[in-house]
């Protein structure tokens, strides 16, 4: 009795993704739902930070520059290149959410250890997700100044990359992949543990403030950890036409551009961290939230 109190205590608490296994259809789409919702709510609040974040990434501005470069430009270009993250944030969030369960569902039945049927569900996720690099790359192109009188909106640079072929459409998918499919790991691995050490929480608030906790602390972490994967991605998706340089490479590149100096390589890490850490905690919170509902 007393054991069947405590799991069914430890369930209220843990990620729905968490809890014990329920009966799952591949073509629940629930999760996909929860998943593109959560997105939108976050790329409608934390879009003008994102943008900060994406020039210190870019020029390796210090944040009142980055700040002083938007503000020179006006309020009407704030929101420039807000519809690529719209889509691809959306899209990619509805797979990593919708994929991970089916993923998880499909291998659960030939794969007996949790662990690795859990991690291998996460990287295909993320594989799966690098399909809408397109629309991250066109991202980076509307965000950079540089080509402000190039584009005039997103379907004039999807337009105009054509003519260099497909290829040009998935520069930077290298460290894209290694991006999604480790932190998919990392973030369905650690999301439940590091709920179930936060207080238990005594109401629908409490929960929710719990799932805003562990989802920002989690994000927060995994983008301080691949913030000079995002800084070389950013550098290769800003090129138009030319050489594909590898990863190496640009990084080489932008290196020695920053003086060898691991501080330069992380500008804009901090305001970063402050960016993940309130997106997760509204990608985390909205998810489960809707989940309950649904």
């Amino acid at each position: 009795m007393m054991d069947s109190e405590a799991q069914e205590k430890r369930q209220k608490i843990l990620p729905s993704s968490q809890q014990d296994i329920s009966p799952h259809a591949v073509h629940d789409f629930k999760h996909y739902l929860c998943g593109c919702c959560a997105a939108f709510n976050n790329i409608a609040i934390t879009y003008p930070i994102q943008k900060i974040l994406f020039r210190q990434q870019l020029y390796g501005l210090k944040t009142r520059g980055a700040v002083l470069q938007l503000q020179k430009e006006g309020l009407r270009n704030l929101y420039r290149g807000i519809l690529p993250p719209l889509m691809q944030k959306t899209a990619t969030l509805a797979l990593m959410f919708g994929l991970y369960e089916d993923f998880s569902y499909i291998l659960r039945h030939h794969i007996s250890s949790e662990i690795v049927t859990r991690s291998t569900a996460a990287v295909l996720a993320g594989a799966t997700e690098a399909l809408l690099t397109p629309l991250e790359r066109v991202q980076t192109l509307l965000q950079d100044n540089k080509h402000h009188d190039k584009f005039t909106n997103t379907y004039h640079a999807f337009k105009a990359l054509r003519s260099y072929g497909i290829g040009e459409y998935y520069r930077g998918l290298i460290p894209i992949l290694f991006r999604n499919g480790l932190s998919n790991v990392l973030f369905f691995g650690l999301r439940g543990p590091i709920k179930e050490r936060l207080p238990e929480p005594k109401s629908c608030t409490a929960n929710l403030i719990d799932d805003f906790i562990s989802g920002g602390l989690l994000g927060a972490m995994l983008g301080f950890l691949f913030f000079p994967v995002n800084v070389v991605k950013t550098r290769m998706q800003s090129q138009i036409g030319g050489e594909f340089q590898s990863f190496p490479e640009v990084f080489g590149k932008i290196w020695l551009e920053r003086n060898g100096k691991l501080t330069h390589l992380f500008r804009g890490a901090h305001l970063n961290y402050h960016r993940s850490l309130i997106s997760w905690g509204i990608i985390n919170a909205t998810y489960e939230l809707l989940l309950k509902f649904l």
